[in-house]
C-alpha cells in the first residue's frame, strides 16, 4: 500500500485543488446579483479578486516556506479554515470595504497555502510519472470552473447570493478537511529522489527560514524558473480575461463569448494530461520550451481571429497550451532542488506568478482605453510569450550529485 500511496495523494490533491480553486474563483458569476442587491460598482466587487491575486501571491511564498518546517497537512488544514471563514464572512458583508478584505483577504490567504504543498508532496511521493502526477492534481484548478461555478450559479438562482456563498463555504470545509487529513510527507528514500540537484549552498533543514530563503533566491535556478513562469503567465493573463470582451465585440453574443472559456477549461485537461506524459518521456525543459512557443503563437494569431468557430478552435490551442505547461514548472524544481525547501521553492515561483498574472486585465483595459481595441494587447503579450520561451532555454542542465556545485548568483 506504501508503495502506491502516492496514487491517494494525487486523486486527493485533485479534489482539494477543484474545490479551492473552484471556490475562490466563481466571483464572476456573483458579480451581477451582488451589484443588483447591494449597489456596490463592479469595479469595487472585482477588486476583491485583485485584492486576491496580490495576497494569494505573497501567502503562497511564506506558506510554501511554512510547509518545509511543520508540513503539508496542517498548512491544508488551517487553509482550509480560513476558506471557509473568508467565504462566510464575505456572504454576510454589508459593506464593500468588509468584503474586499473577506474575500481578498483571508480567502487569497488561503488560495496561497493549496498549491505549494500539495505539489511539494507530490513530487516527494514520485521517481517515475513525476510530471503525470502534478499535472493530475492540477487537473483539478481546470475542473473547477465546470463543477463549482455551475453550482454557484444554480444555487444563486435558487437561494440568492448571500446563501449560495455560505453554502458553498461549508460545502468546502467538509470536502477539503478530511482529504487534507489523508496527505502525509513521502517516506525518507523517495524523498530524495536521485538525481535531483541538491545544492551546495541550500543549509539543511534545521537551519533558519531565512537563511534557507537567501541562499534559495540568490540561484540561477531559482531565478531563471521564477522569471520563465513570471513572463509566461504575464503573457497569457491579459488575452484569457479580455477574451470575452473581444469575441462580443466581434459579434459574438454574451453567452456564446462566455463559453469560450469552457473550451479552454476542457482543452487543458486534455493539455495537462498530454504534457505531463510527454514530458516524462521527453524532458520537462523541452515540453516546457515548445508550449510556450505554442502559447505565443495562438495569442498572436487573435488579431486574425474574428469568428466564433475560430475563437474556439485558437481556445482550445491555448487552453492545452498554457494548461499543460503551468504545472510542469514544480517538477523541473525538484530536478533543481533538495526536497526539503520545495514548499519554499514553489512558493516563491507562485508568487510570481500571480505578480504576472495581476498585469495583464489591467495591461489589457489600459491598452483598449488608449488605442480603441486589443490589437496591440495580443502583439505585446505574445512577444512576453516568446521572451518566456527565450528565457527556458536558459534552463540549466540539472546536476548530479557527483557534479560540481553551482554557485549563487
Amino acid at each position: 500500500m506504501e508503495k502506491h500511496y502516492g496514487w491517494v495523494i494525487v486523486a486527493a490533491g485533485a479534489v482539494i485543488t477543484c474545490v479551492a480553486a473552484g471556490s475562490m474563483f466563481a466571483l464572476p458569476v456573483y458579480l451581477q446579483p451582488m451589484a443588483d442587491d447591494t449597489g456596490w460598482t463592479r469595479a469595487g466587487i472585482s477588486g476583491a479578486m485583485t485584492l486576491g491575486f496580490l495576497v494569494m501571491g505573497v501567502a503562497g511564498f511564506l506558506w510554501g516556506t511554512i510547509s518545509d518546517r511543520i508540513g503539508a497537512r496542517p498548512v491544508l488544514l488551517i487553509a482550509t479554515v480560513l476558506l471557509g471563514l473568508g467565504l462566510l464572512l464575505s456572504s454576510r458583508a454589508t459593506d464593500l470595504v468588509m468584503f474586499q478584505l473577506s474575500y481578498g483577504g483571508l480567502i487569497g490567504a488561503a488560495g496561497g497555502a493549496f498549491f505549494a504543498p500539495l505539489m511539494a508532496t507530490t513530487i516527494g511521493w514520485f521517481d517515475k510519472n513525476r510530471s503525470l502526477a502534478v499535472s493530475l492534481v492540477s487537473i483539478g484548478g481546470g475542473v473547477a470552473p465546470m463543477v463549482v461555478t455551475p453550482l454557484a450559479s444554480v444555487l444563486i438562482e435558487q437561494i440568492g447570493w448571500r446563501s449560495a456563498m455560505m453554502s458553498i463555504a461549508l460545502g468546502a470545509v467538509v470536502i477539503v478537511a478530511p482529504l487534507a487529513l489523508l496527505v502525509r510527507p513521502a517516506p525518507a528514500a523517495r524523498a530524495a529522489a536521485p538525481g535531483a540537484t541538491e545544492l551546495a549552498d541550500i543549509p539543511a533543514p534545521a537551519a533558519s527560514a531565512a537563511d534557507r530563503l537567501g541562499a534559495i533566491v540568490r540561484t540561477p535556478q531559482f531565478i531563471v524558473l521564477a522569471g520563465t513562469f513570471f513572463l509566461c503567465c504575464a503573457a497569457h493573463s491579459g488575452p484569457i480575461f479580455h477574451t470575452v470582451s473581444y469575441a462580443m465585440i466581434c459579434g459574438a453574443s454574451s453567452l456564446a463569448a462566455a463559453s469560450i472559456y469552457s473550451v479552454e477549461g476542457v482543452a487543458g485537461l486534455f493539455g495537462r494530461l498530454f504534457f505531463g506524459v510527454g514530458a516524462d518521456r521527453f524532458g520537462v525543459k523541452r515540453v516546457i520550451v515548445g508550449g510556450l512557443l505554442l502559447q505565443a503563437a495562438g495569442i498572436f494569431t487573435y488579431i486574425y481571429v474574428t469568428q466564433l468557430r475560430d475563437f474556439y478552435m485558437l481556445a482550445a490551442v491555448l487552453g492545452m497550451a498554457y494548461g499543460g505547461v503551468m504545472p510542469l514548472y514544480g517538477v523541473l524544481a525538484r530536478e533543481y532542488f533538495p526536497a526539503h525547501v520545495m514548499g519554499t521553492v514553489l512558493g516563491g515561483i507562485t508568487m510570481t506568478s500571480s505578480i504576472g498574472m495581476a498585469f495583464g486585465p489591467i495591461g489589457g483595459g489600459w491598452i483598449f482605453d488608449t488605442f480603441g481595441d486589443y490589437q496591440w494587447l495580443y502583439i505585446s503579450s505574445a512577444a512576453i510569450g516568446l521572451a518566456a520561451a527565450a528565457l527556458a532555454l536558459a534552463f540549466p542542465q540539472p546536476q548530479r550529485p557527483a557534479d560540481a556545485m553551482p554557485q549563487p548568483a
